[in-house]
C-alpha cells in the first residue's frame, strides 16, 4: 500500500467542508455516548438553560453562562482526544501517560469548578430577588 500525500488529503472545497462537519458530529456523538463526563456536562447544560429561562437572567449573564458551558464542553472534548492519543501510543501504565491524562482531566475540572463559581454569582442573587430568600 503506497503512501498518500498529505497535500492531497488537505485539498479545499465544499465536499471536504461537509466531511469535516460530519467528522465533528461523529466526535460529539462518540463523546456523549462513551464519556460519562460529557453526559454530566449535558445535564448541567440543560439545568443552566432552564435556570436562565426561569430566573429571567439578563443578556450578559446568558452570555457568561453559555460561554462557560461551551468552553467546558470543548475542554472535555480535548481531554477525550488526549486520552485517546495516549492510549494509541501506549496502553501500558507509564508515568508520562498518567501525567498527560491527569493534566488534561484537571483542565476540565478547573473549568467546571470555575463555571460553578460563576453560576453561584449569577443565580444566588436572582434566587434571593425572585424568591425573597
Amino acid at each position: 500500500m503506497g503512501k498518500i500525500s498529505r497535500d492531497k488529503i488537505k485539498t479545499r472545497g465544499f465536499k471536504r467542508f461537509l466531511k469535516s462537519f460530519k467528522y465533528s458530529m461523529e466526535g460529539l456523538i462518540y463523546s456523549y455516548r462513551y464519556e460519562q463526563s460529557m453526559f454530566i456536562h449535558f445535564i448541567f447544560t440543560v439545568i443552566v438553560i432552564t435556570l436562565n429561562i426561569l430566573l429571567k437572567v439578563g443578556a450578559t449573564n446568558w452570555l457568561f453562562t453559555m460561554l462557560m458551558l461551551v468552553v467546558t464542553l470543548a475542554a472535555e472534548l480535548i481531554n477525550t482526544s488526549i486520552e485517546a492519543v495516549v492510549d494509541l501510543v501506549t496502553l501500558e501504565i507509564h508515568p508520562l501517560a498518567k501525567i498527560a491524562k491527569d493534566c488534561s482531566s484537571a483542565a476540565t475540572f478547573v473549568l467546571s469548578i470555575s463555571s460553578i463559581v460563576l453560576a453561584l454569582f449569577i443565580y444566588v442573587p436572582r434566587f434571593i430577588e425572585v424568591f425573597g430568600l
